[in-house]
């Protein structure tokens, strides 16, 4: 068997969408109206949540439903149409989160809400990522470990906006759906397809603008959006399916598109994000792919829209994949609370900005903020957090700590609450949005035993106590001269 002969399969799966809802009748409520038919709830990102801090929350459930390490992705693939900035490569950023190795393969996939399954379609074609090793070329069975562990990951986040009384706004939710992806997996991919027909004017965002739009002409919405995924899945063999992942600009249309694709709309409901989570752009069908992975549906059909109109539809067959899926909601809010977590209601930094921390220096503390990574005392074993400087337990001036990472688990030795007005300049803006945030001292536990003590700030509202178990994840610290600085913050276990 030659390497080209081999397929990758989806071995494990991850998801997320922010904890923070609102819901159809608080913008009824505001507007009169709701304009999302079908969404009886939404996600909204917290103040510190963007496209990329859902990813790495995605990515990291997946890697760890799969029990692979970041340094074993090969492959890296990241699809949004909402990047937090225009131009840089993401995926350098979320690799660096999740520890993916500097010679790794990357791709982006924007600018269409079909990029997630774009992302999957363009890793399944270049898999798989384990050579055939030197000694063997033509034997893939002699393969070193090495080479083994070599994944493929796929990660698709969205959290788009649109005008304050549009249609797009009213249905705009947010979520991150991930897929690792091996030759050893229990979800393989029968067959794909794509399919383009041009219909200009259904959903856009023009340049320089944070707001999606579109014409509103429901009529050639309909044909576009139903004409072009049926175009796709009519090239495929589908036959009966017990799950159907549809790409779900709100909770009316996929259901509306279910007889051309020659699906029951049980099919498209059994696996339906869209109506608890919003759309989800990019992410919408890696999310109720993940969603129907998860359930243990067995054949599922994947079929993904992007306005202009091009649409990809993937027939999957699930022997049973190993999933982490976090997307129940638990802190409802209000419409003027909605506005605030978007920033429309704040007032921007205050001038003067904050404690000025140059790029190049938190660059160079990227291993502690995003893998906490400590360091070994020589002298006396004791962790430090930085490792830096004197031993905080011996005090010996040490010349070079042994690399340790911590484990990401701890207990809150500390806290205190920063309250209106109290927070640094450069967190302003933050707690313009989302409110009081919490501070805590956590003595994270180390990986063989130990624990060093180390600041955070606590995510969103949570509230934790001295004593409580914490995690870490990864969120936006603050933005400074239009760069913004991540790193890790705590949330109750």
């Amino acid at each position: 068997m030659s390497d080209a002969d081999l397929t990758p399969e989806i071995e494990a799966v991850g998801a997320y969408a922010p904890r923070i809802r609102i819901s159809a009748e608080e913008f009824e409520d505001a507007w009169g109206r709701f304009h999302a038919p079908g969404v009886a709830e939404k996600a909204v990102p917290d103040a510190d949540e963007d496209a990329v801090t859902m990813a790495y929350e995605a990515a990291a459930r997946a890697l760890g439903a799969a029990e692979r390490a970041g340094e074993e992705v090969a492959y890296l693939a990241f699809a949004t149409t909402t990047p937090p900035l225009a131009e840089e490569d993401l995926t350098v950023r979320l690799g660096g989160m999740l520890g993916v190795s500097d010679e790794a393969t990357r791709h982006v996939f924007a600018g269409s809400t079909r990029a997630g399954t774009r992302a999957l379609d363009a890793a399944l074609s270049a898999g798989p990522w384990s050579p055939p090793s030197r000694d063997d070329e033509a034997d893939v069975d002699n393969r070193d470990d090495e080479a083994d562990a070599r994944v493929g990951l796929v990660v698709a986040a969205d959290c788009p906006r649109g005008d304050p009384d549009s249609a797009e706004e009213h249905a705009a939710g947010a979520g991150a759906a991930a897929f690792v992806l091996s030759e050893s997996g229990d979800a393989e991919v029968l067959a794909r397809d794509e399919y383009a027909a041009e219909y200009p004017g259904v959903r856009f965002r023009e340049r320089g603008s944070d707001a999606t739009e579109g014409l509103g002409v429901t009529s050639y919405d309909r044909r576009a959006f139903t004409e072009t995924l049926a175009g796709a899945v009519g090239g495929l063999a589908v036959g009966e399916v017990d799950a159907a992942a549809v790409q779900a600009p709100n909770g009316k249309l996929p259901y509306r598109a279910a007889g051309s694709l020659g699906v029951e709309t049980d099919a498209i409901r059994a696996c339906a994000t869209v109506h608890d989570l919003g759309d989800t752009g990019a992410a919408s069908v890696p999310l109720s792919l993940a969603t129907a992975l998860e359930e243990g549906e067995e054949r599922i059909l994947a079929a993904a829209y992007g306005s202009g109109a091009g649409a990809d539809a993937l027939l999957v067959e699930n022997r049973g994949v190993p999933a982490k899926l976090a997307l129940d909601g638990d802190e409802s809010v209000s419409f003027a609370e909605y506005l605030r977590r978007r920033g429309d209601l704040t007032s921007g930094a205050p001038e003067g900005g904050g404690a000025y921390v140059s790029v190049p220096s938190w660059r160079r503390t990227l291993d502690q903020r995003y893998r906490l990574v400590a360091g070994r005392c020589p002298e006396c074993e004791a962790l430090n957090f930085p490792p830096e400087g004197a031993c905080n337990a011996c005090k010996t001036l040490v010349g070079g700590y042994e690399d340790v990472a911590l484990s990401g688990t701890g207990v809150v030795e500390a806290a205190t609450t920063i309250s209106q007005g109290g927070a640094p300049p450069e967190f302003a803006e933050q707690q313009a949005q989302s409110g009081d945030f919490g501070v805590v001292v956590v003595a994270l536990d180390g990986p063989d035993g130990g624990s060093v003590s180390v600041p955070s700030q606590v995510v969103g509202s949570d509230e934790v106590g001295i004593g409580d178990e914490v995690e870490t994840t990864i969120r936006r610290i603050y933005t400074q001269e239009g760069v913004t600085r991540y790193g890790f913050k705590v949330r109750p276990r």
